[in-house]
């Protein structure tokens, strides 16, 4: 308690305690909210070991270019096409496709950015039946007119702009996950081909396969199948599944699908031939990974040696130099 009174002494601490309960409030908002948008596919989940024959037509299907935004909406989703285009792409890959995802983005961005400047002047009049209330109440009441603006700016483009740093910290966690779990989807894909199924059913034995081990991919292709399920072209929706994935090799898989199709070559042989190349292009990516190890453990091993090493040195040299100064005096 001693040191929590010393740090709330100082000004800097106090202030920096202030933004760190205001900020953590505000992600807790923000991570409840953001809940409620993730509209995540119930196809998955009802999946029961058994496996039985799924039902695809509950999946939540990407409704690809929103329609021009009306009413209130018009005033939180921008009314560019390309843009609202570009936005969506971004909220399907980090795995939002619910009907109103845009529109919740943006409010989430709004309601944040409006929220933490409400709670921080809240503050400047708010003050708690104790030592540490009392301590935070002087400090804010000590503000002038300029530190409030500032403190009011900083914590406007911290609520409007974390939302999207969030965002694409998720969009790299799931392109991670999913490019781990590639090679198992080819390699049961091609198992399911090479074993008379159709593509379509060795896909869906797929997905149904990976539900536990990658339930993102999983419920790319879900969605995929239900778009062909619902009436879309086969070539049409593996190309959003590709997109919406935003991974290469989810790219150059639906390219040699299509491929396949269209020149009449056999998909098992096919997906052989691309599963034998994935798997010469990531032993290269490990053995490059593996190059850049020493590179790596050479900057830290001279970062902790060296200073050892110069110690070791320069000890004695620094020893005899100083009893030579003492016994000279």
């Amino acid at each position: 308690m001693q040191l929590l009174d010393s740090l709330l002494q100082n000004e800097f601490a106090l202030q920096a305690l202030i933004f760190l309960l205001v900020i953590a409030g505000a992600f807790i908002a923000f991570f409840g909210i953001s809940s409620s948008l993730n509209e995540r596919s119930s196809a998955a989940d009802r999946m029961v070991p058994s496996r039985p024959r799924q039902n695809l037509a509950r999946v939540n299907i990407d409704r690809g270019e929103d329609p021009a935004p009306t009413g209130l909406t018009a005033a939180l989703i921008p009314a560019d096409a390309n843009l609202r285009f570009e936005v969506g792409q971004v909220l399907a890959q980090s795995g939002f496709r619910g009907k109103n995802a845009i529109a919740g983005y943006y409010a989430v961005r709004l309601a944040l950015a409006t929220s933490l400047p409400m709670i921080f002047l809240a503050l400047l009049s708010w003050q708690l039946p104790t030592s540490i209330g009392a301590r935070i109440a002087d400090y804010v009441s000590g503000l002038d007119v300029l530190s409030i603006l500032r403190n009011v700016v900083i914590l406007c483009a911290i609520g409007f702009f974390v939302p999207q740093l969030w965002m694409n910290s998720r969009i790299k966690e799931r392109r991670r996950l999913m490019e781990n779990a590639f090679p198992n989807m080819l390699d049961l894909l091609q198992i399911g081909v090479e074993a008379g199924m159709g593509f379509d059913q060795a896909l869906l034995k797929v997905a149904v396969e990976l539900q536990l081990v990658s339930p993102e991919l999983s419920e790319e292709i879900l969605v995929a199948l239900s778009e062909i399920q619902a009436g879309r072209d086969r070539d049409a929706a593996l190309m959003r599944m590709a997109r919406r994935t935003g991974i290469e090799e989810m790219s150059s898989f639906v390219s040699v699908v299509l491929q396949s199709t269209r020149f009449g070559v056999p998909l098992a042989s096919a997906l052989k031939t691309y599963a034998d190349e994935m798997r010469e292009l990531r032993e290269l990516r490990a053995q490059e990974m593996a190059n850049k190890l020493p590179v790596k453990m050479s900057g830290v091993m001279a970062m902790l040696m060296l200073p050892a090493l110069a110690g070791l040195i320069l000890a004695p040299v620094v020893i005899r130099y100083s009893s030579s100064l003492a016994a000279g005096n």
